[in-house]
Formats: structure tokens, sequence, C-alpha cells
């Protein structure tokens, strides 16, 4: 028993390791040039945070594996040698909702502060700003915490009536498991529905802390996790369906060319213009929503010179090059043909598992089960794509809502061109998120991680909570979570297909 939880402790150690340094790997491959050698408190707030998501997720698992280490104890001192997972479980939201809602925010107000001002400015500037949401998130959680701060589980009260110790116990069978000869079934066993009552009790501050992080995760991620559950693998056949069919000659690859070259002095002219704005002091709603339109099409103006690249390959390699562009789309129809599989599964899964009360069946709990029972890691693994597919279809679902909705603002994720501002604010979304996933993986596979430390906490605890039990009692955020698919892969199949023209039009800001 001993070796069993000292290997699980090692491979705990292993896998943080390697967590840190791929996520060291996707920071250095996806920051923008202008972020190389400097930046280095950003940078350690992405990693440190992309860490913490990655290690929640995994998390669960390792929580499933720590229950089966007491599951053939012999002696009750042999669940002592046991990773203390709910004290962990606390430990990681806590450091999470710290980076989501204190540290986070500094690192953007400071790296976004205007550049011409001292560091000491831009120090201070950001200090006030991340104080004023502190105070404001303080009085937040105390005034909930002592109004509602409270749990009520849902108990019946139970009772026998006593009988003398019978002299020989050849008396009991299945047929007669109870004292006395007329007795067929237990006085507590048919205890009255009358005897249901409520037990309160207060929860513990981390415990309520992680509740409501979980509750803002939840909006966050039954909106954009809807979303990008349908267009994550739909864009990628999507793209596949609107790739360049055949190479462009060269008079039209001059003449796309030039149209962009105009756009994009368009766009310099209304970026300088913006700037100019904001030194003055006009930063408006207008002003704002001005930002927005030239992001938006500066990022399609990206897409279209990309695309125009891939039409029209030079250089000695030109052949190589257009080889791999029809590989890469090749790659992508894959992708998304494994994309549907996953989201259809899990799609069903909600319903069949969470939405039909009683459930039809577990669905994937079994699956995950039988892969356990084939190699023991193997659904385990399966168990964390599962939740990491989840966070993907969130960054997929805020980036297509971003491109479409005027108050979401875009912060892509580019191989080689990623500022830190949207790293930071890709990871704070990631992490708000990652607690949500987890509260739905837990839920969504409860018989396959029953009786675990995540059960407790977000199965008892936290759908037990005054005021926040009905969203759960209800299924709000699964009902959501499909109603967002649904109209996602309806706009798919209406409008997904076409193929977009390159920009096109003189640029105008709205004065």
């Amino acid at each position: 028993m001993g070796d069993f939880n000292l290997a699980l402790v090692i491979v705990a150690a292993v896998v943080c390791v390697l967590v840190l340094l791929i996520n060291l790997y996707l920071l250095v491959n996806y920051q923008h040039p202008d972020d190389v050698n400097q930046a280095y408190f950003p940078k350690i707030v992405v990693v440190l945070g992309l860490s913490i998501a990655a290690i929640s997720i995994l998390m669960l698992p390792a929580d499933v594996a720590n229950r089966q280490a007491c599951r053939h104890a012999i002696y009750n001192g042999a669940c002592s040698l046991t990773l203390p997972m709910k004290t962990l479980w606390l430990a990681v939201y806590i450091a999470d909702a710290v980076l989501v809602f204190l540290v986070i925010p500094f690192a953007m107000f400071y790296y976004e502060g205007d550049q011409d001002k001292s560091v000491g400015k831009r120090l201070r500037s950001a200090l006030l700003w991340v104080i004023a949401s502190a105070i404001i998130c303080g009085l937040v959680l105390g005034i909930l915490y002592g109004l509602v701060g409270k749990v009520d589980f849902t108990v019946r009260h139970l009772s026998s009536t006593t009988t003398s110790f019978p002299s020989s116990f050849t008396e009991f069978s299945s047929s007669q498991p109870c004292v006395g000869s007329t007795a067929r079934q237990c006085s507590a066993y048919i205890a009255s529905a009358s005897s249901e009552t409520t037990w309160t009790m207060r929860a513990t501050f981390p415990e309520y802390v992680v509740a409501l992080t979980t509750i803002v995760g939840s909006v966050l991620f039954s909106i954009f996790g809807g979303v990008g559950i349908a267009c994550l693998p739909l864009g990628l056949i999507a793209s596949f369906i609107r790739r360049p069919k055949a190479v462009i000659t060269r008079s039209q690859y001059i003449k796309e060319a030039t149209e962009l070259g105009k756009k994009a002095k368009e766009l310099k002219k209304a970026a300088d213009t913006l700037h100019q704005e904001e030194k003055s002091g006009s930063k408006g709603r207008k002003w704002r929503k001005n930002v927005k339109a030239v992001e938006k099409e500066l990022l399609l103006l990206e897409d279209d010179v990309k695309a125009l690249e891939e039409m029209y390959p030079q250089g000695e390699k030109a052949e190589t090059a257009w080889v791999l562009t029809v590989l890469g789309y090749l790659g992508k129809l894959v992708l998304g043909i494994i994309g549907v599989i996953v989201s259809v599964a899990w799609v069903a899964h909600i319903v069949i598992y969470l939405l039909i009360n009683p459930p039809l069946f577990s669905f994937l709990n079994e699956v995950f089960i039988k892969l356990d029972d084939v190699w023991g890691l193997l659904g385990t693994a399966a168990f964390a794509f599962f939740c990491f597919y989840l966070l993907l279809a969130v960054i997929a679902g805020e980036m297509m809502l971003g491109l479409r909705l005027v108050f979401i603002t875009i912060h892509p994720m580019k191989w080689g061109g990623t500022l830190m501002n949207s790293f930071l604010f890709n990871v704070a979304l990631i992490l708000l998120c990652s607690v949500s996933v987890i509260q739905f993986c837990a839920t969504a596979f409860a018989y396959y991680a029953q009786a675990t430390a995540a059960e407790e906490i977000f199965g008892h605890t936290l759908q037990s909570l005054r005021g926040i039990k009905y969203l759960y009692k209800y299924n709000v955020f699964q009902i959501a979570f499909i109603a967002f698919a649904a109209l996602t892969f309806v706009y798919y199949l209406l409008f997904g297909w076409r193929r977009r023209r390159p920009t096109a039009g003189r640029f105008q800001l709205t004065n």
C-alpha cells in the first residue's frame, strides 16, 4: 500500500515538472517578437497560470487514483499515507482566484500602461486599479458570505426501536434481516417522507470563494464552451472546405496584394488617429468601438495575407510549401472529424446522464472504467483528454464570438505573434473556466469520480449552497451549454461553409 502511494506522489511530481516545461515551450514559441527579452513579470504569471490550470484538471484523475489507494486497505491507517486531496483542491483554487482577480489584472494594467510614462507611474496606476478591485471583491465576498454563506443539506431522520439482544443469529436471513419475528424491514428503512428535514451549517470561507468563482466561470463556460464545442470541430472542417484549390497566377497575386496593401495603409492611418485621440484623453464609447473595429479588420487582414501566401507560394521551395499547405488542410480535416466525434460524445453524455432524470445509463463513465480495466492509466488519460477538450472549446468559442460581438475583446493566440496582454487575457479565461470545467466533469463523471475529495467539494457542498443550489438543481448551466451548441451548429449549417472574400473598400472610423 505504501509503495502504491509513493508511486502516486512520484508520478504527480513528474507531471507537474512536465506541465511547467510544456508551458515554457508554449510561451517561448507563441510570444510576439516585441516581447522577447522583456515583460518578464507577465511571462511568469502566464506560465504559473497555465500550469495551475493544467494541474487542476489533472488533479481529478489523481483524486480518483488517490481514492483507489484505500480501496483494498486492510488497516485504517493506510489511508493516512495518501495525498491530502481536499487541501490541495482548496489551495489550487484559492491560487486560481487570486491570479484571476488580482495578479493577472495587475499584470495587464501594467503591460498596457502608457509606454511614455515612467515605470513607477505605471506600477502605481496598475496597483491602484488592483487595490480598488480587491476592495470591491472583498466587500462582495464578505457580505455574501455573512448573509448566505451556508449549506442546506436535505437529510432524513431515521430511527429504530430497541429489543433484547438475540441468543442466536440463525434466525437472520435475506428475507428476515431485522430483529423480530414479524419484521420484514427495519423501522429506519421504512421511515416516512415527512421525516425529511434540512440540516444547515456554515460553509468554510475557502469553499465559498471556490463556489462563487465556479459560478462566474460557469456563466462564461456555458456561453463560450457551448459555442466552442460546436465551432471547434466544424471550424476545422469548414477551413478544409474553404481551402485554396489551386495556385493562382502572378497577375492575380499582384492584384490581390495591391488591394491588401491599400487596406493596410488605411488601417495604419486609422490606428494613428486613434492613438492621437488616446493621448488627448478622448477615450469614450465611440473610441472603444473604433478600436474594436480596427482590431477586427487587422485580424481579418492578417488572415487574408496568410491565405494569399498559401495560394501563391514563392521562392525555391514553392512546390514544397504548396504540398505542406495541402497536408495542413488534410490534417485540419482529420482533427475536425475527431473533434466532431468528441463533441457529439460530450453532448450525448450531457443529455443522457445529466439532463434525463434518472439517467438512461452512465455512458462515458463506463467507457473510462472499461479503459482502466484494459490498462490502469488509459481511462485516466481519456478522462483528462475530454476535460482538456472543453478548455479548447472555451478558447474557440471566445474567438468566434469576439469576431462577431462588439462588447467582447479579441485576444487571438498566434504562433510567434501573441502579445502578453492577449496571453494574460486567455490565461485568465482558462483559469476561470478551468474551475467550472472540473466541476462540470466531476458532475458529468460522478460515477467514475465517486468518493473523491472533488465530489465532496463540487458534488455536495457547492450544490447545496444557499441561493446557488437551484442553478444546479435545475441544470441551468447544462441546458445553456446545449442551447448555445445547438445555435452554433445551426449557424454553421447556414453560413459557416461560405468562403469569406478578402476585405475590400475603404475603412471608415465611426464619427
